[in-house]
């Protein structure tokens, strides 16, 4: 009994002696993680360790005021443009672009003038992108109830197609919620891009998501690559946004234990393992696949969001179909909706990861808040 006594004090005594590799284990990690990660992280919007109460206000405000900025460069940058006469748009014309991208937009907040900041963005991306992108086309899709009100889409009418759906002299119907409004508006940018240009494919964004500067490059990356396959090729969209809020390991989504596993297994050490999933997020690790477009990940979509949506031409025919069936409330909006026909219809859609455009508008066209923030 002594013995066997003795043993064991020795065994504790030598865990708990400082040059035990578990107390350096213990120290590293409280010292990793009590004092190294929330002085380096406290201000990272995305992080486990962003300290809210003390910046989100302060961050906030520096957004909307950047953001306001950049609204009144985007003014300015059609301002000062020679455009020619292309307002509305009437038939379909002879030439078949690969990729139509569609701005579906509303009026409201005209200090930012979103649709100035998207349509700039990509006014810029086309021209830069050059020879590569001349099978691509833009176009507007104004779903304001009476379009003559909307004073930004009227600035950009001379320089890129417009479609509108035009309701003013229609009787209002008093059932119409405006999430259900936000449905039809969809249906209708979907079908008048199909009717109009007939593309192979189309990318339906929202008035306030901004194009990343990769995005065409990693479009054409996925358009000669990837879609190919044949679990991508029936896909009903590509999502290429997916807020950053939703992005974290711990979110309920099957893919991110996959994600568990080979980032534990590629990267090896515990330490740095931890530090990807747990110091940064990883909303920053995922920033990583930018170097390249073949990094860029295609994983099954989940619910949340439509500022950015991709549609091969049939699988948007399909979209407006089965949406033209649903009814959409208060808890079932659009972009719920769409997910919904994944297991009613047997349908797949996917999500590009990293995000190809940054939402902007924290003022929304259906919920009022007159003190928006960035979380």
């Amino acid at each position: 009994c002594d013995t066997s006594t003795s043993r064991d004090s020795t065994e504790a005594l030598y865990w708990c002696r400082w040059s035990s590799p578990f107390i350096h284990l213990l120290t590293l990690t409280v010292v990793t993680f009590a004092v190294v990660a929330p002085l380096i992280c406290h201000r990272l919007l995305h992080s486990y360790f962003y300290l809210r109460r003390w910046h989100l206000n302060p961050m906030s405000q520096e957004f909307l005021e950047q953001n306001q900025q950049e609204g009144q460069d985007a003014l300015h940058y059609f301002e000062k443009m020679q455009m020619p006469n292309a307002s509305e748009v009437s038939g379909s014309e002879a030439f078949q672009p690969l990729l139509l991208i569609t701005i579906i937009t509303v009026q409201r907040q005209n200090d930012f003038h979103y649709v100035l900041q998207v349509a700039s963005h990509f006014h810029r991306l086309l021209q830069k992108c050059g020879v590569r992108c001349q099978s691509h086309r833009m176009l507007l899709c104004n779903v304001e109830s009476d379009p003559s009100i909307h004073q930004d889409v009227r600035l950009l009418s001379s320089l890129f197609p417009m479609v509108s759906r035009d309701r003013t002299g229609e009787n209002p119907d008093p059932s119409l919620n405006q999430f259900e409004k936000e449905k039809q508006d969809y249906v209708f940018c979907l079908e008048q891009s199909l009717l109009v240009y007939n593309p192979e494919y189309i990318l339906l964004v929202e008035d306030d998501a901004v194009p990343e500067k990769e995005i065409f490059s990693v479009l054409q990356h996925l358009f000669l690559a990837r879609f190919s396959k044949p679990y991508l090729r029936d896909a009903l969209y590509f999502k290429l946004y997916h807020p950053e809020r939703l992005q974290h390991y711990f979110n309920p989504e099957p893919m991110r234990i996959l994600e568990w596993l080979g980032l534990g297994m590629f990267l090896g050490p515990v330490l740095t393992f931890a530090y990807c999933w747990a110091l940064v997020g990883r909303h920053y690790g995922l920033e990583l696949r930018r170097l390249h477009p073949a990094l860029y990940n295609v994983v099954p979509a989940s619910e949340c969001c439509t500022p950015a949506m991709l549609f091969p031409a049939a699988s948007a025919r399909r979209a407006s179909e089965y949406l033209q069936g649903l009814r959409c409330r208060q808890g079932f909006a659009k972009d719920t909706a769409l997910y919904s026909l994944l297991r009613g219809k047997g349908e797949n859609a996917f999500v590009v990861e990293p995000n190809l455009v940054r939402h902007v508008g924290m003022y929304s066209s259906l919920r009022l808040n007159s003190n928006p923030k960035l979380l």
